[in-house]
């Protein structure tokens, strides 16, 4: 079991990402889904935190996988840099409810949410597939501003960069929103 995550986290690594189709100025497709903080369910609405402020939606191929164990540890990291931004940060995979309530515990550290995207709408809607394996998602993060447009996009396989490019892009976003 161990040798096949492996092998598989190898393959992902050795892909290219996908070109994120919506560019900063494009409408941001409004969704709800199912989500989970701190092992909690809730129905996640993105037109209901957009009236509080910037949202980070950020896609990610499995929980518990090693890259993204990393990513979602550094955006749990970031979390009250990202609040004392304004920004709701929201992971997103097509992993199952269950799953997720126990990834948004140990790996998001009770820090922010992440929401099951079972049917890969909401990632089709983003252009966050892998182009080789299209029933994935990519590493693909957004910033929406609160008028429902893209603000920045960052699109790596590693997960190193997006918070950083996340940080960076709500940092710019207050500055101009002041």
């Amino acid at each position: 079991m161990i040798r096949r995550l492996l092998l598989c986290a190898a393959l992902l690594a050795s892909l290219p990402a996908a070109q994120a189709a919506l560019k900063p100025g494009a409408p941001a497709p409004d969704f709800s889904a199912e989500a989970a903080i701190g092992g909690q369910p809730f129905r996640f609405s993105l037109a209901a935190e957009l009236k509080k402020g910037p949202v980070v939606l950020y896609f990610y191929p499995k929980a518990f996988t090693s890259g993204c164990t990393i990513e979602a540890h550094q955006f749990a990291e970031a979390s009250d840099r990202f609040k004392a931004l304004g920004a709701t940060v929201i992971g997103i995979s097509k992993d199952d409810i269950q799953t997720l309530k126990k990834f948004s515990v140990e790996a998001c550290r009770n820090k922010f949410a992440v929401a099951a995207d079972a049917g890969g709408t909401v990632m089709k809607d983003y252009d966050a597939a892998l182009r080789l394996l299209p029933g994935t998602a990519d590493r693909i993060s957004y910033l929406i501003t609160p008028e429902g447009r893209i603000g920045a996009v960052f699109a790596s396989l590693s997960p190193d960069g997006h918070v950083d490019a996340m940080l960076k892009a709500a940092q710019q976003w207050k500055a101009s929103a002041k």
